[in-house]
């Protein structure tokens, strides 16, 4: 019910008297339904949540605080849904309904323009914004994420070689994190060795690691929904000069931004912080990916840092720091953590060390 009462506080200064929540990773959070069809309705009084036969039984089990009602259609066709929503506004009188403008498509918009008996009103990252800040239940799953996916970094350290693929790294690496109580399905891990590490999401392929190579890799575990996130970089055999250069100008840039991280900061000052010492160095021009980004339920959630975005870090959130610099033809390096910003400042959830590791 907390998620819901907070919804229900912003719906005074948003001019709305209910809200229909449509984006599964939003749904998933005000309700805990992990279905794949699926509307919420909550108005000032209560909160509803319709889907079709197939999921009646789950989303009974899984949504203590709703109503849940079988839509007429009986069946997952996802248009039909929207009938019994139109059924249930009129129930709930709920005469301006808030709907998530970044995901509700035009052609369903159009529709239920005239379908709906209510007023439409468009908002913005409304459940986003809630989903920033983690409640306590949220960071355990966060810190447990975490853990493994620091333990499956040190264990993939004494599997790296000359010879094998970066398919193989990739696979090694989610076979442990499987082994180990998390899942890595949704994200496949960024593994690029040589010239590929200059690819930002150079995801795994069936090249083979030489001596020589530098490589970037990116991956996280998931713990019940909850994602961790991190990018080290080691070397197989010693790299080239510039390689080595560029690591440790990523390096700096980490750990000047990590050390100044605490709630009042804006998005713009936390991109500064990572890109001053890129800038100083020459770089900036190089390093084109995002300062970093928050995470929970999705690996890339609000709030994205930019010098374009205007979010406050707050108590509580948790994000990542990223920076990267890239040289096309010769590779690249990145350093990424995980980090929950407290009442002292930060602290960082993925600690493995961020050294250049030579194997």
């Amino acid at each position: 019910m907390e998620k819901i009462r907070k919804l229900r506080e912003r719906f005074q200064d948003l001019g709305i008297d209910g809200m229909m929540i449509i984006h599964p990773w939003n749904r998933l959070y005000i309700s805990g339904f992990t279905g794949s069809n699926g509307v919420i309705l909550i108005s000032e009084t209560e909160a509803k949540l319709i889907t079709d036969y197939r999921y009646m039984e789950q989303a009974h089990d899984q949504t203590a605080d709703y109503e849940v009602v079988l839509h007429a259609g009986h069946t997952g066709h996802k248009g039909k849904i929207f009938e019994e929503v139109a059924v249930q506004i009129k129930a709930m009188k709920i005469r301006k309904l808030g709907f998530e403008q970044e995901h509700l498509s035009y052609g369903l918009f159009s529709k239920n323009q005239t379908r709906f008996s209510t007023d439409l009103i468009p908002t913005s990252e409304v459940v986003e914004t809630l989903r920033m800040i983690k409640s306590k239940d949220e960071i355990k799953k966060l810190r447990v994420a975490a853990e493994v996916t620091d333990k499956a970094y040190l264990h993939i350290l004494n599997f790296i070689r000359s010879g094998i693929t970066e398919l193989d790294v990739a696979e090694e690496l989610e076979s442990f994190i499987k082994k180990n109580g998390c899942t890595a399905t949704s994200f496949s891990p960024i593994v690029a060795s040589g010239y590929r590490s200059a690819l930002p999401h150079g995801r795994a392929s069936d090249k083979i690691i030489e001596k020589g190579d530098m490589i970037t890799i990116d991956f996280g575990a998931n713990y019940q929904g909850y994602w961790a996130d991190i990018s080290r970089v080691v070397a197989v055999g010693e790299p080239a000069p510039e390689l080595r250069e560029i690591h440790n100008v990523v390096l700096r840039s980490f750990e000047n931004c990590v050390a100044g991280l605490r709630p009042g900061l804006t998005d713009q000052e936390v991109d500064f912080l990572m890109r001053e010492n890129i800038i100083r160095n020459g770089y900036n021009e190089c390093s084109g990916t995002g300062t970093g980004h928050g995470i929970g339920l999705e690996v890339h959630e609000a709030p994205l840092f930019s010098v374009l975005k205007d979010k406050i870090l707050e108590k509580n959130m948790v994000i990542t720091v990223e920076p990267g610099i890239y040289l096309k033809g010769l590779g690249g390096a990145r350093v990424e953590d995980v980090v929950l910003i407290n009442e002292k400042g930060r602290e960082v959830l993925t600690p493995s060390t961020k050294e250049l590791i030579i194997l």
